[in-house]
């Protein structure tokens, strides 16, 4: 149960911190209008240090279905905590996405174009070609899973069972900065969602939530950020589990 928190609690910051970003440069008369990709891909960063060194010791701060899926693939997490881990994940995703709603309340109705209010709550194609989108999910969300398991030294033992990833707190600040690379590098084709969870939970609450002129919620684009980087998050653990083999 604490781990089931632990992760609600990370993945609520996460979003709270990173949609409100989001939300910080693209809605009308916010002091930080307009700042640019710079400021957005910094804040998303510095959310997921946030998030994650709030509650690595409590439950490893996966807040990610693709790092779980991964961590579970390369075996360094158990199979029958995924589910689990993944309804956390999205709890606290609708959560944190609720709070930036709450938060940014009187600039909904001054902003007049549905899509970036849209943006605020989840990610969207700079150019649609739904074949490349997912292709962009995959890459960004293989660099991201690959790299955690590089970053954070896991190996395999003697008998060729992989040893448990220490997800202590320290061991956050380098994979925020690879987030933030990802961002900066790879975020340009489709916002680097490369985490379903923090797609899928604030789309949901853009939804359901009484945004004044939000429009619809791009329902057709919605299954590219979930289905990617789960896709790309398994392949970055099947490499790293291949190349620990050797």
């Amino acid at each position: 149960m604490s781990a089931f928190l632990g992760e609600i609690i990370g993945t609520m910051l996460l979003i709270l911190l990173g949609d409100g970003v989001v939300a910080n440069v693209l809605l009308a008369k916010s002091k930080g209008n307009n700042a640019g990709w710079m400021v957005i891909t910094t804040g998303w960063g510095l959310a997921v240090f946030v998030g994650a060194y709030s509650v690595a010791s409590v439950s490893g701060a996966h807040l990610n279905p693709a790092v779980t899926v991964g961590l579970a693939v390369a075996g360094n997490f158990e199979w029958s905590q995924v589910p689990a881990y993944i309804i956390a994940q999205m709890i606290g995703a609708f959560i944190g996405a609720v709070l930036v709603y709450l938060h940014y309340y009187p600039h909904w109705s001054e902003t007049k174009d549905a899509g970036l209010k849209l943006a605020v709550f989840s990610t969207g194609p700079a150019i649609r070609n739904t074949a490349w989108n997912l292709v962009s999910e995959i890459i960004g969300t293989f660099a991201l899973v690959f790299g955690i398991l590089v970053i954070k030294g896991a190996v395999m033992d003697s008998s060729g069972s992989a040893v448990p990833i220490n997800m202590g707190a320290l061991g956050i600040v380098p994979v925020a900065f690879l987030v933030w690379g990802i961002g900066l590098s790879l975020g340009g084709p489709t916002g680097y969602a490369i985490n379903p969870a923090r797609d899928l939970g604030p789309r949901i609450a853009h939804f359901l939530l009484p945004i004044p002129g939000k429009g619809d919620s791009d329902w057709g684009y919605s299954w590219i950020p979930v289905v990617g980087p789960i896709i790309g998050g398994a392949l970055g653990a099947i490499l790293w589990v291949a190349l620990g083999s050797f």
